[in-house]
């Protein structure tokens, strides 16, 4: 079994764009979140955590034909959002229409519901997180401070707009968990599929 994903890759401009701009967030965040390694950003499209690998070469083929149903589109990465009140992520907007009709494609099946939108992972919550104090008996439960930190960051990231770029492929990816820098995941990129 193999980890995969389909991702569209924003161009330099854009990621470097949005490095910038997170600059200050990662400073006011300290230790709360873990960012993502910049040089491995993409746009998620659908993730399989357990494809079998003899089905990868058949899978490869597949996407090979949806990519080719469907012409390069201008994007932006754009807003941001977080799941599971432990993943923050940037959205994305541009030809919103295009990207909605390839996003109806079976691209792998088996993703959950939450993730079905594209999106772009910068952080996670890091087990170094300040945790809530303990509250007292009788007390109201205190807010949870990397949870605040999460909303605030999202509600200043929402107006977020990065520069408009071309999508012309997707790509195949496995993720090796484990591998990456500070033991995160590394991602080698198994087949690049043109756009019709």
């Amino acid at each position: 079994m193999i980890r995969v994903f389909v991702a569209l890759r924003p161009s330099p401009t854009a990621l470097e764009h949005l490095d910038s701009a997170l600059e200050e967030v990662r400073a006011g965040a300290g230790r709360a979140l873990r960012w993502g390694d910049p040089s491995q950003w993409h746009l998620t499209l659908a993730f399989r955590a357990d494809l079998p690998g003899g089905a990868l070469e058949d899978t490869t083929r597949e996407l090979g034909r949806i990519a080719a149903r469907h012409r390069p589109m201008p994007l932006q990465l754009s807003g941001a959002g977080m799941f599971s009140a432990r993943t923050l992520w940037i959205g994305v907007g541009g030809a919103t229409e295009a990207l909605g009709a390839l996003l109806g494609e079976e691209l792998l099946e088996g993703e959950s519901r939450e993730r079905r939108r594209a999106h772009l992972t910068v952080a996670r919550v890091s087990a170094r997180a300040p945790r809530p104090r303990r509250r007292r008996r009788g007390e109201e439960p205190p807010p949870d401070p990397t949870q605040l930190l999460l909303a605030e960051t999202v509600r200043a990231l929402s107006v977020y707009r990065g520069p408009t770029w071309e999508v012309t492929e997707l790509e195949l990816i496995e993720s090796q968990l484990g591998q990456g820098r500070s033991g995160g995941p590394r991602h080698e990129v198994l087949a690049t599929l043109p756009l019709g």
